[in-house]
């Protein structure tokens, strides 16, 4: 007869109760995550377009003065002096520059969001509930 307590029986893990408010909160976590995600690929393409905006700096310095240099301007090229582009890309690169720094502290208020639920998920569900993003 084998006893109930032989190290070859599988026992399986007691069922695990998640409330309401917990379900909410695995809610809010997920959610959170999605728009961190949003927030990184909004990064990634800006500091794209500021890389685009300083390779276009390095490359009109290289025109001469008089010459005239086609602005993107919504759906129409206008013709402006070198002076007035270097100026325009240089506000375009501050604009940007301020852009990705707000998505930046965006960031930083939504990952410690998300640390504070982690903390709490994990305390209350440990090893039966996986929070970490998929590399």
């Amino acid at each position: 007869m084998a006893s109930s307590n032989s190290k070859g029986t599988f026992q399986p893990d007691s069922d695990v109760h998640i409330s309401y408010e917990d379900q909410q909160k695995i809610n809010i976590f997920a959610r959170l995550n999605a728009k961190l995600e949003d927030i990184k690929d909004d990064v990634k393409i800006k500091e794209n377009d500021l890389k685009s905006l300083e390779d276009a700096c390095d490359e009109i310095a290289l025109f001469d003065d008089d010459e005239q240099i086609p602005y993107l301007v919504g759906e129409v090229f206008i013709y402006q002096d070198l002076e007035t582009t270097q100026k325009c890309l240089e506000e375009a690169k501050e604009k940007i520059s301020a852009e990705i720094t707000a998505l930046n502290t965006k960031s930083v208020g939504i990952k410690d969001q998300m640390s504070e639920l982690k903390a709490h998920l994990y305390g209350k569900f440990g090893s039966h509930i996986n929070l970490e993003a998929d590399e």
